[in-house]
């Protein structure tokens, strides 16, 4: 056994050993900060979301350009109706007018089936209008078929977890909110990477099945496919068919 005496020895030369790693890795740190630039620091988004798959989403009211005109968009206005809400990070970007263009010039089929578009970011609703009346060969908007809410106090952003907090801007997230008010989708994308609309469709169109008829729809389902009746026996009739 041990003697006391021999334990703090051990504790003692351990302890020491510790510090004397990290004197060296401190000190390689910085003489290693003088031969190269630091690296960009990573982006981390907001850690106080208030949005939940489940729950109610988070309410809002918000500046916005519609029309080309200066109106005050509140989630509440669209109460009865899919709302799909995806942030974007800057105007005058680049990905970024691909996505908002794509989703614009396709939101007749998303009226069709009873959802609303509606963009956001953190610049402001004169940025908007300054953007969108920027031709788009030039890089610019151009007319735009739905709202662009102004988060000009990061509230939003910051509810729906997408806030970069250092950068002052948003991540590319996507949030699919039924007419009850309630979040049945999130996905949020790092900045270089755009969405899809045609899943954006899919997804609001399969929520939609479910909510009407109780089945469930697999993988890459589309409408007018085989869906599945979720119970044990049930289910069955659907795997026979597709594993025939």
């Amino acid at each position: 056994m041990a003697r006391p005496s021999q334990c703090i020895f051990v504790r003692s030369s351990v302890l020491l050993a510790v510090l004397a790693l990290f004197t060296l890795r401190i000190t390689a740190l910085e003489e290693g900060a003088c031969e190269r630039p630091h690296p960009p620091p990573t982006p981390t988004p907001t850690m106080c979301s208030k949005a939940f798959i489940g729950k109610p989403a988070p309410d809002f009211s918000a500046d916005a350009v519609v029309d080309s005109d200066f109106k005050t968009v509140k989630l509440s206005d669209y109460k009865g109706k899919y709302v799909i809400l995806f942030f974007y990070p800057l105007d005058f970007t680049f990905v970024c007018p691909t996505e908002i263009i794509a989703f614009s010039e396709r939101a007749h089929e998303f009226e069709k089936i009873g959802a609303q578009l509606l963009a956001c970011s953190t610049d402001s609703k004169f940025s908007h209008l300054a953007w969108i009346q920027q031709p788009r060969k030039q890089g610019g908007l151009g007319e735009m078929k739905i709202p662009v809410l102004a988060d000009t106090n990061h509230q939003i952003s910051r509810d729906y977890g997408v806030l970069i907090e250092e950068a002052g801007i948003a991540f590319r997230g996507l949030f699919i909110i039924d007419p009850k008010g309630v979040l049945r989708q999130i996905t949020i994308n790092d900045l270089p990477v755009g969405r899809s609309v045609d899943e954006t469709l899919r997804l609001v169109q399969a929520f939609q099945y479910t909510d009407k008829h109780g089945e469930v729809c697999p993988a890459n389902w589309q409408p007018g496919k085989a869906t599945i009746k979720p119970g044990v026996k049930e289910s069955q009739e659907y795997f026979e068919g597709a594993n025939h």
